[in-house]
């Protein structure tokens, strides 16, 4: 529970804050928060470009199936950057929208149901594993 950063870089803790989102309707954030890391990988330009555009079309483009909440200068500037991509296309709106999910989901998360089970069942696994040593 120390950070979003942790919570996210812990495979449970991502599945489990995943699912927790779906169960809020908002997903989206996440969503596009994995997919920009993964498109941050991407060494060869000819995916970089299919890949910005599918990432714009899916997530900023407005009224896109799973829109991000950014603001309209944002927006507009990640139009204009698709049209030759770089890996830090969608670093502004990837720090709004963790920004977004730090301030309002994750609180929210920590005081969920959802959270309580994913520790007790890390509590399980780490005494079960104490057993085995």
């Amino acid at each position: 529970s120390q950070s979003l950063e942790r919570l996210l870089g812990s495979k449970y803790g991502l599945a489990t804050f995943r699912t927790f989102l779906k169960s809020e309707f908002s997903d989206e954030n996440i969503e596009f928060w994995l997919t920009c890391e993964d498109y941050k990988k991407i060494t060869s330009s000819h995916k970089m470009s299919s890949k910005a555009r599918k990432i714009f079309e899916q997530f900023v483009e407005a009224e896109s199936p799973k829109e991000i909440n950014i603001d309209y200068q944002t927006r507009e500037e990640i139009k204009k950057k698709v049209k030759s991509p770089t890996p830090q296309c969608f670093d502004e709106a990837q720090k709004i929208v963790y920004g977004l999910m730090e301030r309002d989901s994750y609180p929210r998360f920590l005081r969920s149901e959802m959270y309580k089970t994913l520790l007790e069942s890390l509590a399980a696994d780490n005494q079960w594993l104490g057993m085995c040593h």
